[in-house]
Order: structure tokens, then sequence, then C-alpha cells
């Protein structure tokens, strides 16, 4: 696929000489850097769980509705808690 591509004229002398270095194409060399780029790095990589991220949110009614009873159930006292013997 044919694209044109404006990047400064000081990068595009470090990468036809780059490219000359390695004894290839300055469109091979820009090719390589490209896929380069878009592979996955260590810090860049998803997270395995991330991949199961919003498949529980159906779930959120209920967690809602648990949520309210506990707040309900901590206040209340209960009074033979706070009773000194």
């Amino acid at each position: 696929m044919r694209m044109t591509v404006e990047i400064p004229d000081r990068i595009f002398r470090r990468a036809k000489s780059s490219a000359a270095e390695q004894g290839i194409l300055v469109r091979q060399f820009v090719a390589e850097a490209i896929e380069e780029k878009l592979r996955p790095t260590p810090g860049n990589e998803q997270k395995p769980w991330m991949k199961h991220m919003g498949k529980l949110k159906d779930l959120h009614k209920g967690t809602e509705r648990i949520n309210k009873i506990i707040e309900g159930a901590f206040e209340q006292i209960d009074p033979e808690m706070w009773m000194i013997p």
C-alpha cells in the first residue's frame, strides 16, 4: 500500500543512513520500524485479567444491593455488645 508521510528532515536522514548501513531500502526500514513499534512490549502488553474486564458488569446491581445490606447491618447498634458486665 502506498502512503505519503511527512517526517522531519533530520529523522529522514537518520532513517536513510541506517537503511543504507543495513543494506535495505528506506521503505523496508520504515516498514520494519512500524512493525517493531506495533509489537507488544512487556510494559505495554495487556494484562491477562484485562480481557475479562466488563464481563461481570451485570453483577453491578447485585453488588449495590449487598453493599446496602452490609451498610444497614453496620449502622445498627447491638446493645448487648456494649453492655458492661
